[in-house]
């Protein structure tokens, strides 16, 4: 069975090499939606596949991460980047351009190495990513599965690569969850929220 999560976010971005003249030599941003479809083939003790509340943490935490952020790839102008982190608070760094089609890969392996380390406590059974989708507009969407998050065709994205600012990373409910889910450790669910 599989359920969805529909999660929010505004931001910018410029993205290098496209064919589009606006897109790859203007800042421009977008009201992103993002669909994360979760499956499980067994139900908690509630007879859900995972609460949606349980979403509103951490996993909420990382994708709102993008909200009012400009987003910067890494092999970008480093003047550019320098400037952008000096004029906003808010930015994420990715190893990858931030088109659809990377957001959607980016924010599925985020998700994907949170789930794994998340300890559940309300009799879930294996619960796993079954894709991201990320609306740009309305009329445009790119939707990864687990195929295109860890494809070499289309490039591993390293997580160690992924950098958030210190004034996204102060809005988390724990400043350092990025950096204890890179390391592996383990966030207990809680049994109420």
């Amino acid at each position: 069975m599989i359920i969805r999560k529909m999660f929010q976010f505004e931001n910018t971005h410029i993205v290098r090499g496209c064919a589009t003249k606006r897109c790859r030599t203007s800042i421009h941003g977008h009201s992103y939606k993002v669909e994360a479809l979760f499956e499980s083939k067994s139900l908690d003790n509630a007879q859900m596949i995972y609460d949606f509340g349980l979403m509103k943490g951490n996993m909420q935490d990382l994708i709102e991460s993008f909200d009012h952020s400009v987003t910067l790839w890494n092999k970008d102008d480093a003047g550019y980047i320098a400037a952008m982190k000096r004029y906003s608070d808010r930015w994420v760094e990715l190893p990858v351009s931030p088109t659809a089609e990377q957001f959607a890969r980016v924010i599925y392996l985020m998700v994907d190495l949170l789930l794994t380390n998340t300890v559940f406590t309300n009799g879930e059974g294996k619960i796993t990513v079954n894709s991201i989708v990320v609306h740009e507009t309305d009329r445009g969407y790119a939707k990864a599965d687990s195929a295109d998050t860890y494809s070499e065709a289309m490039g591993i994205i390293n997580p160690n690569n992924i950098i958030f600012s210190m004034g996204v990373r102060e809005e988390w409910g724990d400043i350092d969850l990025w950096s204890k889910i890179l390391s592996g450790e383990q966030f207990t669910n809680p049994k109420i929220i």
